[in-house]
């Protein structure tokens, strides 16, 4: 269960997975057969396709997103679950503990709460002048808690005006990047989340009409034209979690496979999405970005 089947960033995590679960002997139509459920950031629709699944009495549950995992788990609490792209998973009440997650289900997380004060301090070393940066979360399907300590902290640190923008809808995402955007010195980041996920379109959008110095938790940001961004590769993760549904699979106990905080963080930047917000970027950021996309 997770994003749309026509996002084009679906296709290739599914990919991921098969591959990931061929490689360890399974094999659909011979000894596997795998159920998907789309449920494009809707929380109504996720509860719906929840119990869906849950009816079909499955070994395994592969959980994408925390909403995803918050509806499975009403209706599931002992079968067996893989979450992949979860950002806190203890704050979220999920597992007890990342080594030892002490319930029926483990697996990957997306990034951490700290994670805040690196993507605020990237957009300060870019944009020295941005002195206010919004936070655009949905507090539905986002775990926002986790990370608004950590935005307030940094924002006091690099003296900027720290703004959480509480988001439901598009046309909420619309409104609230405009009035952003109507005031001068402005930046803003979204949380990693499916519901921005979903709107990516939409927020990069506004972000250029507004000249707005974005960053983004995830590569296909900028590959879709956003500025900026700092964070794991996804369908890296969708194939380590085959890793763990073969091991349940086999007999092994969630509770007994540790919850994975990601290790390895990509830097990209979109040098046309720059020029677009009439941003000039210093050659000394770019030596150490790990893509540019031109």
């Amino acid at each position: 269960m997770g994003i749309s089947d026509s996002d084009p960033e679906a296709k290739p995590r599914v990919e991921a997975l098969q591959d990931g679960l061929r490689d360890l002997g399974w094999t659909e139509g011979r000894n596997i057969h795998l159920d998907y459920r789309w449920t494009a950031g809707d929380v109504d629709r996720t509860e719906q396709f929840a119990k869906e699944i849950v009816e079909l009495k499955p070994e395994v549950l592969v959980a994408h997103s925390t909403p995803v995992v918050k509806a499975l788990l009403q209706l599931a609490s002992t079968t067996p679950m893989v979450f992949v792209l979860v950002a806190d998973p203890i704050g979220s009440g999920f597992v007890t503990s990342l080594a030892h997650p002490g319930g029926n289900l483990t697996g990957f997380m997306n990034v951490d709460a700290p994670m805040a004060g690196k993507w605020l301090a990237l957009i300060k070393e870019i944009a020295p002048k941005v002195s206010r940066i919004a936070l655009v979360y949905n507090p539905r399907t986002s775990p926002y808690q986790s990370y608004l300590k950590t935005f307030d902290e940094a924002a006091r640190t690099l003296a900027v005006q720290a703004i959480p923008t509480p988001v439901l809808d598009a046309a909420e995402v619309e409104r609230s990047i405009t009035a952003l955007g109507q005031q001068p010195d402005s930046g803003l980041f979204v949380v990693p989340d499916i519901f921005v996920q979903v709107h990516r379109k939409l927020i990069i959008r506004l972000a250029e009409k507004y000249r707005l110095p974005a960053i983004y938790p995830y590569r296909f940001f900028p590959e879709s034209g956003g500025l900026m961004s700092y964070g794991i590769d996804t369908v890296i993760i969708f194939r380590q979690a085959a890793s763990y549904v073969d091991r349940i699979l086999k007999g092994t106990p969630p509770t007994d496979l540790p919850v994975q905080a990601p290790t390895n963080f990509k830097l990209v930047v979109n040098l046309k999405a720059a020029k677009a917000i009439g941003l000039s970027i210093p050659e000394s950021f770019l030596v150490r970005v790990d893509e540019v996309i031109e």
